[in-house]
């Protein structure tokens, strides 16, 4: 075993297939690092056995042990109508309340340093340097505008398992009344106020290629995070406006037609 791992979360099928491309652009990148997918009881066991053929180490984690007040807030029907999407489209799949369950990451005290990735990320260049960065570090949530730099997004971040530190979030995150708005996210800016800015090539959000096409140069970019619609999805209805992406997330889903991306044309700008 490893000091260092890189985590994921698998919640469902859609979720387990996308590790698929995530585990395989990991091992493209050389790393030495472990590679952990952590899975709930909403997976079957053939949906994670590809994961484990391509030596990803199955860790099983439960939900969190949330009272029933809190899950009825953070219900996804509830969730979107106190806090909507307006944005995006967030798929039927996404259910926003296993999104805690990455929180069990800290308890993983075998391993030193772990950067977690969601599982709808690709992983284009060597990102192990993260592991010596301190905990807590994050990309701001960029893909429409500057104002977006004060919002950490939690598709990417480093860490430090700590049985400590978990029991801390939890006494911290099933309050009377707590809302969360954007889930993880928010509460992680709330845990860690003072939390490190990782560059947004360590989590380049797919609508900054629409939206803010000068900040896309694939030389720099290490990271591509799928937020909002995914993929995978038939009925994509940003599919036109980001299809190159599209197909760079087929071909490591499918190892077939693996591009260097520093060879590939960015957004029309």
């Amino acid at each position: 075993m490893a000091s260092n791992a890189y985590v994921t979360l698998v919640t469902n099928a859609d979720y387990a297939g996308a590790a698929v491309a995530l585990v395989r652009s990991l091992k493209l990148t050389g790393t030495g690092a472990d590679i952990v997918v952590m899975h709930t009881g909403g997976v079957a066991e053939a949906d994670l056995a590809p994961l484990a053929d391509m030596g990803a180490r199955l860790a099983p984690v439960d939900l969190l042990d949330t009272s029933p007040e809190f899950n009825e807030r953070h219900a996804r029907a509830k969730l979107h109508a106190d806090a909507p999407f307006t944005k995006g489209n967030k798929p039927a799949f996404h259910t926003p309340l296993d999104n805690f369950a990455k929180l069990r990451l800290w308890q993983m005290e075998e391993y030193g340093s772990v950067v977690f990735l969601d599982a709808d990320t690709l992983v284009v260049r060597n990102i192990d340097k993260l592991f010596a960065y301190p905990e807590f570090c994050a990309a701001p949530n960029v893909y429409e505008s500057l104002a977006d730099f004060h919002r950490l997004n939690s598709g990417v971040f480093t860490a430090r398992p700590s049985q400590a530190t978990f029991d801390a979030m939890m006494a911290r995150l099933d309050v009377p009344d707590a809302f969360w708005r954007r889930t993880d996210q928010t509460f992680l800016e709330t845990f860690f106020p003072d939390w490190h800015g990782l560059p947004v090539t360590f989590n380049m959000l797919q609508y900054v290629w629409f939206n803010l096409p000068d900040l896309w140069d694939w030389k720099s970019v290490h990271v591509i995070h799928y937020q909002y619609e995914k993929p995978w999805q038939t009925d994509h209805p940003r599919r036109a406006q980001l299809q190159p992406l599209i197909d760079l997330w087929r071909a490591y889903r499918t190892d077939e037609g693996i591009a260097d991306t520093d060879t590939l044309a960015g957004p029309a700008k």
